[in-house]
């Protein structure tokens, strides 16, 4: 070969030979990285222009790459915090909807009691007048203890509704009779007679299965209104493991390091990472769909048989029923009294000239709807509840969908439809490993995120406790039975609706657990009951006096 060829021809092939280093040199630009780093708010000091050996790496691959320790220390911070971003945004509606129905259920129970009572004070003062206003705290006591169970108190609804009806005897019996003197003793002898006497008619009977019918559902829901809120915002509130913060590491920002920002990752690697950073979470939705489907069936009830709101709207014209029942019967009720319980003395001359007082015989007027005052809720209770059905309906299932509603989101990942142009956590290529099922246990073998499958979290474990305990009692509420709330000052929140219970006295299992309970003052009602258990005969008036005797022996 001549030398002059030779000559022309070596330098060429050295220019040849340089082009793909020169092409190397261009592809590990981090202009791109350096871009997108920024745009998250970090200072561009610490990162290189150009890739750089990656041996420092701990989390993504140690090639050339355009991290240093520093970058993939705050990346792997940043990753954290975004996941636990995604995971509040995406569970942001279950817990918005508990929020803003309990907010409106409580306002609308409360205001319902508020204008039940204010009606009934309006109709009596105008019925009944001053002898209303005489005895008006038997009615204010009434309502007093409605409330007071209605926010979590210990209150008997049946012996509650059993000392109203008794007391309301009680003062009613001294005004059909006021020629005579009762002592104490002889108006607890007349007391002992309301259920056989049946001085109110069929009312107080009527309305103790429609009251405590409707206040167990009302109160329960609320309750499980209460429950599901704060349920969803401490399961939102995510505390992500080393384990699962490695893997978000490697999911989100590791393209930055490869020098690939703009690709994102696969929908099946995602969907991977987050069945095992969320595999506790998954394990909620079980005991969460039980208590979803109680809440539903107790919301049915709250439409029909046990609706609060059909019972107390007419509450006033049914007590003031029970008192015309009583004045009709006034004297057949007292004959059968003195015959049972004694004559009693006679009134001094003043007040024994008096005969029973004229107004007590004015007869009621009912309101008419137009006049009955509206609850600030501004919609009644079937509408209330139609849509909070909804609502719960939409909420089944949420905590194991929340890896597939993040993964949707096209701001995290490329998507279904771009399987080949995606990270899949070591370069941009399609994602093979199979996806994980739900749940801890499943979480074994997951290729992205290391999880000990022998440790469930403790604290989503108090969640499903919380649940299983709430789910029992809205069982017991939809068959119209109470359940005795342990510690309610504790248990209440917001509304005051007991929410939780002790560990020592939770059930363990769906057992529908019934149990009373304890009376508002537990001494007098059990020497009442102790007392009342037999069946009277009004005309064994000297079993009657040891019965009287044994009581004051027994105190």
């Amino acid at each position: 070969m001549p030398s002059w060829i030779r000559a022309v021809i070596l330098p060429l092939s050295g220019l040849l030979l340089s082009l793909p280093a020169a092409a190397d040199v261009k592809a590990r630009s981090c202009s791109e990285v350096r871009q997108a780093y920024g745009a998250k708010g970090f200072s561009l000091a610490d990162i290189p222009y150009q890739e750089i050996a990656g041996e420092h790496l701990r989390i993504c691959p140690q090639e050339y790459t355009c991290c240093t320790t520093e970058m993939e220390d705050k990346l792997s911070q940043q990753s954290k915090l975004e996941f636990e971003n995604l995971v509040e945004e995406t569970s942001h509606f279950v817990r918005t909807t508990f929020v803003s129905r309990h907010k409106k259920f409580d306002e609308f129970f409360r205001e319902l009691l508020e204008n039940a009572e204010k009606s009934l004070n309006d109709m009596f003062v105008r019925t009944y007048g001053m002898l209303y206003m005489q005895n008006s705290e038997v009615f204010q006591d009434l309502f007093t203890e409605l409330k007071r169970y209605y926010t979590g108190g210990n209150v008997n609804l049946e012996e509650m509704l059993n000392d109203f009806w008794a007391r309301l005897l009680e003062r009613m019996f001294q005004l059909i009779n006021p020629q005579y003197h009762f002592s104490e003793d002889y108006l607890e002898c007349v007391s002992k007679y309301t259920d056989q006497l049946k001085p109110f008619g069929d009312v107080p009977r009527k309305l103790k299965i429609q009251v405590t019918r409707a206040f167990i559902a009302a109160r329960t829901f609320v309750q499980g209104l209460t429950v599901g809120r704060e349920v969803a915002n401490r399961v939102s509130k995510v505390s992500p493991t080393p384990g699962c913060i490695r893997a978000l590491m490697k999911m989100l920002y590791c393209p930055y390091c490869r020098g690939l920002p703009t690709v994102r990752p696969c929908n099946n690697y995602c969907l991977n990472v987050m069945k095992g950073c969320l595999a506790n979470q998954a394990d909620l939705d079980t005991e969460w769909n039980l208590f979803i489907d109680a809440m539903l069936l107790v919301a049915e009830r709250l439409e029909g048989p046990f609706n609060i709101e059909s019972v107390m709207d007419p509450i006033d014209v049914k007590i003031s029923e029970a008192i015309m029942n009583m004045q009709e019967n006034s004297m057949q009720v007292s004959a059968k009294v003195f015959q049972g319980c004694g004559q009693p003395k006679p009134a001094p001359a003043l007040r024994s000239a008096r005969s029973a007082p004229e107004n007590f015989n004015t007869r009621f007027r009912p309101y008419n709807p137009e006049e009955r005052p509206t609850t600030a809720a501004g919609t009644s209770l079937d509408r209330l509840v139609t849509d909070i059905k909804e609502k719960l309906k939409l909420s089944k299932k949420v905590w194991s969908a929340l890896p597939y509603t993040i993964c949707k989101d096209e701001s995290v990942t490329a998507g279904t439809s771009n399987e080949e142009e995606c990270w899949n956590g070591q370069s941009k290529a399609r994602y093979l490993p199979e996806i994980m099922n739900d749940g801890l246990t499943n979480q074994i073998n997951n290729p992205e995120v290391e999880v000990d499958i022998t440790r469930p979290d403790t604290f989503i474990r108090q969640q499903i406790m919380a649940l299983r305990v709430m789910t029992n009692k809205l069982k017991n509420a939809y068959n119209g039975n109470d359940v005795n709330f342990q510690d309610t000052s504790d248990e209440s929140s917001g509304s005051g609706s007991g929410s939780g219970c002790m560990d020592d006295v939770c059930p363990t299992e769906f057992e529908f657990v019934t149990t009373e309970a304890p009376a508002v003052d537990p001494d007098r009602r059990e020497e009442e009951s102790s007392a009342a258990q037999g069946s009277y005969s009004l005309l064994s008036w000297p079993l009657v006096c040891m019965v009287l005797t044994l009581q004051r022996l027994h105190r």
